[in-house]
């Protein structure tokens, strides 16, 4: 149902009835667009925070269009009334400022700038549910938007664009050609179309998208574009963005600061220098040639798509050279000591490019001639030659010399424009190996030793201004995460009047946040640089993980400072067994680095959270990575998030340290009406606000619940706390005690639970369009139910766009593939197996002919195992140990032959899948040569070929995953070598383990060899028997001592002796944890005795007997010492943590204290005696 509501004069139309929150935030949006001020804009995430801009924005802008009618017809009836009792000030004359508009021209764009396409993809799905219809348009990149195969293969972007400009000149592109034409369609101007939409119109009607995107924005009402592109000058100049009297808003601003400075910032290395001269030389050479010839040089290499007019001869290409040659020495000339580099004030830079002829009167012909010298070199047929040396010394120019001054007013130029910036000089100790071998034609020139040249921006105020300057209406900020606000206007340097700190719209029941100082052996939690890699440290944060993992229902987040320190731990943990406990309650996915990968990983996640026989699952990620931005964890996917220390940024990085200088340096300044931060206030802020980034994962709308475990003992302090989101900092509980944590959270889960139960809706079939059908609800709780429905579809939507944008590297498993047909096996020994012969070539033949299909998708969980921990291995644990009876087994046994087939199938799907994924991802030179590479290891079992053939893999960290995916065709006697290999080369191993190397006839022997082993009596008929009935194959894999070749024995009837259990379970607790935790138990239960307290009891015990897996059936039997009116509070507990399953006969509740025991195995006879405390109670 849609609501209309009046803010500020201005009448909103909402998709349904807005909570109290949303109308005060779309009052302050309308505010800054009234009165022509900016605003900062904080709302928690699940407060509908695009929406309600998205719908205020679009209805000020209607408003606005409704004065200048207003105004024309007041002119037209010369104060006249036409409608009496519909006075024209009603119709939005009050609703603008004193310069009323008279030209519907006058009316402002709405430009509306996100993070990543993957976010305006939802955005303008957003927009698609309100009522509104504006002109729209999204921008991007050819690299996402051009469908001319031709260009889209080759390799360099940089290639990509100058063979576009060059087609386009020449209108030699189909695509190109039928722009004019269809830019006028109806139709089109009046869709709401997204990248991918705008991708599929393109290749259905056969027209350019990118041209088509920039034509339709000259119409364009609201302009769609990630915020690069208005940050960087240089792409604001290439899409020729009009920024004049527009309305700017930045969305998921919490990264803005970190963008205005990187695109104003530039790294010049000697790899860079190097491969532009080479690319100069080439020419050069050419024209030597040419002129030997007698052919005419001017006329070769005049550019048509470049409108300078410039001529270049041999002589200017020499010039170029020179200059590059030049720079390149006055940049080596340095002595740089150490690795600590060189600081230079920003005005340095002009010193510097001086010394190679670069000045404000030399820069237009050079860099013209560099443009034109680019175009030429990409336009050239045969073996392609790296420009990005030469691009970037373009961008360089356009950047340092902005702005033509005179004469007398330069120096003041070149001052003012480095204010902000610090030149560092610093050897290339790190990228150069790496950066040599990415173009096998490169010179030996380009393959030497130097020093960086680094320009970097220290302040986001720079980016800022300059869009001020612009003259543009208003500029509104605004994220779920931007607390404390006064530090972050502080960065930015221009005024923000309106500010807003929103309120979230859950209830008190929803969230519980926790400080977690200790862990449950008591060891201090620290991320701190001296106590993150102390093994201390790392187990008992393994501990607190495992632990809360069994409390935390369904989903778990846990976020790391970084990578290096996240696969550190998760290293100690699986060495130590920590894993392994959290496996096998929450099986364990983890964040990867590469873009490929990491879809597949998070579809796995979500796949096992919504598998109803499994207890959720475990996500792994580090604060500021791909799975704490923007990505959506409702409902059940995220009931939990552990945040497991401050991501402080490298305190020794040079651009750290420099940053913290100048911000030093500019508080000592104290320029009037100007507030800077501290250095150490900055690098605080950045910590935490990255940590907010993170929590925000944990309530998605207003029906969500979860919990935040903030497990540091930093985060104790106040000044700590007073940097939380404020719809956070009221909710905060510390904690003396592990086990006190574990009680509270256990309750919260339930009262939630039973307060707001999630029953998943199934999704329908329906095509995008009929998105907003989901809106039509009457209240906005309904809505909410199907949130996590509606956010999938909006997840898949934009895993389908990122096949489109290939920058994103992200590849869907089930699109056509164009080697689908491969199916190969290396791991057979070096003859050729009997069994299932294959050659390579004639697969390689067929695939050629073959589409791919959905065979490929259904392997993905396969190849998942080497990304996520082996997630799968809980499932193939289940269904061998789950409750099915001992004659299943024999049933197993027989089904074994149709297993080995299946993952046979299994294998050559997931290598077809993966060869499809190669090909696509490699150039076509490079995927025959490692094909060549794969039929020469068949035929030779040479390993160190094969490896020198892949090490083409090695060089961009985006095609890691395809080397250790090789790991499926080395065959098994080299599969460690293989594993060792990888982890040397990419710091990340293939998932070796010990049977990988065991041939297949071998491995084919040893389960059969087992069940030859077996003792008879399993598989023997239980019919009749009541004690085979209550035996199952859970049991059997546990070893439980009441198995014996004779069978299970009879149990005993009656009730143990009460001194005997409590003897033989005291000594158990003493041979388990020591004679300093066995005392400490034994204090808990006198006190307990005395006083009656059960939460002391509680919170000593659980910290006790939580620690490692094997003590928990010593937490269970404790039930015995509980006093009859707490039975049913510990039971409740028992089964939060270990499963209902587990504590039904363990833990009785006070009702069954005096009915007759039933049959059972000793350990729940025993737990049914008297409680121990029965005398001192009838006291």
């Amino acid at each position: 149902m849609m609501s209309s509501l009046t803010l500020n004069g201005v009448a909103v139309n909402f998709p349904f009835l807005p909570y109290d929150c949303q109308k005060v935030y779309m009052s302050k949006v309308i505010e800054c667009l009234q009165k022509k001020i900016n605003g900062v804009l904080e709302s928690p995430t699940g407060t509908g925070k695009t929406l309600c801009l998205l719908c205020a924005t679009l209805a000020w802008r209607e408003h606005f269009k409704d004065t200048i009618s207003a105004q024309k017809i007041s002119e037209k009836l010369k104060g006249e009334e036409m409608f009496p009792n519909t006075p024209l000030a009603s119709w939005g004359t009050a609703a603008t400022d004193r310069d009323i508009p008279t030209y519907y021209t006058d009316v402002p764009k709405i430009i509306y700038a996100s993070r990543t396409h993957s976010q305006l993809a939802q955005v303008i799905n957003e927009l698609k549910n309100t009522s509104y219809r504006p002109k729209v348009c999204v921008l991007g990149s050819r690299e996402q938007l051009c469908i001319n195969q031709e260009v889209m293969r080759q390799e360099s972007n940089h290639v990509k664009v100058h063979m576009c400009r060059s087609k386009v000149s020449t209108r030699s592109c189909v695509f190109y050609n039928n722009v004019e034409e269809k830019s006028t369609d109806k139709d089109l101007a009046h869709s709401i179309l997204d990248v991918e939409d705008l991708v599929k119109y393109g290749n259905k009607q056969r027209v350019c998208p990118y041209y088509l995107s920039r034509s339709m924005k000259q119409q364009a009402d609201v302009i769609f574009m990630p915020y690069n592109y208005l940050l960087d000058p240089k792409s604001r100049r290439a899409h020729n963005i009009e920024l004049k009297g527009a309305v700017v808003i930045f969305d998921e601003a919490h990264n803005v600061e970190k963008t205005c400075e990187e695109s104003t910032s530039f790294d010049l290395t000697p790899y860079d220098i190097a491969s532009a001269i080479s690319a100069v030389d080439r020419l050069l050479a050419e024209q030597a040639k040419s002129v030997s010839n007698g052919d005419s040089v001017s006329e070769d290499f005049t550019l048509e798509s470049l409108s300078s007019g410039l001529k270049l001869d041999i002589t200017s290409v020499a010039k170029i050279k020179q200059i590059l040659i030049d720079l390149e020495a006055a940049i080596d000339s340095y002595e740089v000591p150490g690795d600590k580099g060189i600081t230079k004030p920003g005005v340095f830079i002009y010193e510097l490019l001086k010394k190679a002829h670069l000045t404000y009167d030399s820069k237009t012909a050079v860099y013209e001639a560099l443009e034109q010298i680019s175009g030429y070199l990409a336009g050239q047929p045969g073996i392609f030659l790296n420009t990005s040396g030469l691009q970037k010394l373009s961008d360089i120019i356009q950047l340092v010399f902005c702005g033509e001054p005179s004469e007398k007013d330069r120096q003041q130029k070149m001052e003012n424009n480095t204010a902000h910036f610090k030149v560092h000089i610093h050897r290339d100790t790190s990228s150069w190996n790496k950066k040599q071998s990415s173009d096998v034609w490169a010179s030996s020139s380009s393959k030497k030793q130097g020093n960086i040249l680094s320009y970097w921006c220290f302040s986001p105020g720079f980016s800022m201004q300059d869009l001020k300057n612009q003259e543009v209406r208003c500029i509104i900020l605004t994220s779920g995460t931007l607390s404390p606000l006064t530090s972050f206007t502080a960065e930015m340097r221009i005024e923000f009047p309106v500010t807003l700190e929103n309120s979230h719209v859950i209830e008190r029941d929803q969230i519980f946040v926790s400080v977690i100082d200790r862990g449950p052996d008591g060891i201090e939690l620290s991320s701190a640089f001296d106590r993150r890699f102390v093994p201390e440290n790392m187990a008992s944060l393994g501990n607190t993980v495992a632990n809360l993992s069994r409390v935390v229902p369904h989903g778990l987040l846990v976020f790391f400072p970084s990578f290096p320190l996240m696969e550190k731990t998760l290293d100690f943990w699986r060495s130590n067994g920590h894993a392994d406990r959290i496996e096998n309650v929450k099986p364990m996915f983890v964040e990867t680095k590469g873009k490929q990968t990491f879809n597949e990983v998070i579809d796995g996640y979500y796949s096992k959270v919504d598998d109803s026989s499994s207890k959720g699952g475990s996500f792994f990620a580090v604060c500021r990575g791909k799975a704490s931005e923007g990505l959506d964890f409702a409902n059940t996917y995220g009931r939990g998030v552990i945040i497991t220390g401050l991501p402080f940024p490298p305190r020794m990085d040079p651009r750290v340290i420099l940053k913290m200088q100048f911000l030093d340096e500019m508080s000592r300044k104290r320029v009037p009406g100007v507030k800077y931060l501290s250095g150490q206030d900055w690098y605080r802020q950045q910590a935490f606000r990255a940590v907010n980034q993170a929590i925000g994962r944990v309530i998605r709308h207003k029906e969500d619940f979860g919990a935040i475990f903030l497990c540091d003992m930093r985060f104790k302090g106040s000044s700590a706390r007073n940097q939380l989101p404020s719809w956070v900092r009221p909710y905060v509980r510390l904690y003396d005690n592990f086990g006190n944590v574990v009680r509270d959270v256990s309750q919260f889960f339930r009262v939630a639970q039973k307060l707001r139960p999630y029953v998943e809706k199934k999704k329908k079939a329906a095509p995008a369009e009929s998105c907003g059908t989901s809106w039509e609800e009457n209240t906005q709780s309904s809505s909410s139910a199907s949130f996590s429905a509606s956010q999938r579809s909006n997840a898949q939507k934009a895993k389908v766009l990122d096949a489109h944008l290939p920058s994103l590297k992200r590849r869907r498993l089930n699109e056509q593939a164009g080697v689908a047909g491969i199916c190969i096996e290396y791991e057979q020994e070096v003859q050729e197996s009997h069994r299932r012969p294959v050659n390579l070539l004639d697969a390689l033949e067929r695939g050629d002919h073959s589409k791919g299909g959905d065979s490929a998708a259904g392997e993905k969980a396969n190849c998942l195992s080497e990304l996520s921990l082996q997630y799968d291995r809980k499932m193939r644990n289940e269904v061998w140990g789950g409750k099915r009876k001992i004659r299943l087994v024999q049933e197993q046994q027989n089904k074994s032959s149709v297993s080995v087939e299946t993952s046979e199938e299994g294998k050559s799907s997931r290598a077809k899948s993966f060869l499809a994924e190669m090909k696509k991802s490699l150039s076509q030179v490079n995927f025959d040569r490692i094909i060549q590479a794969l039929q020469t290891y068949k035929k030779t079992d040479d390993l160190d070929l094969l490896l020198t053939e892949v090490a083409v893999l090695i060089e961009d960290a985006n095609t890691h995953s395809l080397l250790r995916g090789f790991y499926q065709f080395v065959r098994p006697h080299h599969k460690q070598r293989f594993d060792e290999k990888c982890r040397e080369l990419t710091g990340q191993g293939c998932g070796y383990k010990p049977d990988h190397s065991l041939a297949k006839d071998v491995k084919k022997a040893l389960p059969q060899s087992a069940a030859e082993r077996a003792p008879s009596v399993a598989l023997t008929s239980c019919s009749g028997t009541s004690t085979c009935t209550q035996l199952n194959t859970q049991q059997l894999n546990k070893g439980g001592q009441h198995l014996s070749q004779q069978g299970m024995k009879e149990p005993q009837k009656g009730s143990a002796p009460k001194n005997e259990f409590h003897t033989r379970f005291l000594a158990d607790v003493k041979k388990s944890m020591g004679e300093e935790k066995t005392s400490q138990l034994f204090q808990a239960i006198h006190s307990y005795k005395k006083t009656d307290s059960y939460e002391h009891l509680v919170s000593t015990v659980v910290s006790l007997l939580t620690e490692r897996d094997q003590d928990f059936d010593l937490l269970v039997r404790f039930g015995t010492f509980v006093r009859p009116h707490h039975k049913k509070q510990y039971k409740e507990m028992i089964d939060a943590l270990i499963g209902p399953s587990s504590s039904n006969n363990d833990v009785p509740a006070h009702k069954e204290q005096h009915e007759p025991a039933p049959s059972s195995p000793p350990l729940q006879t025993q737990s049914k005696i008297s409680s121990f405390f029965t005398r001192n109670q009838r006291k």
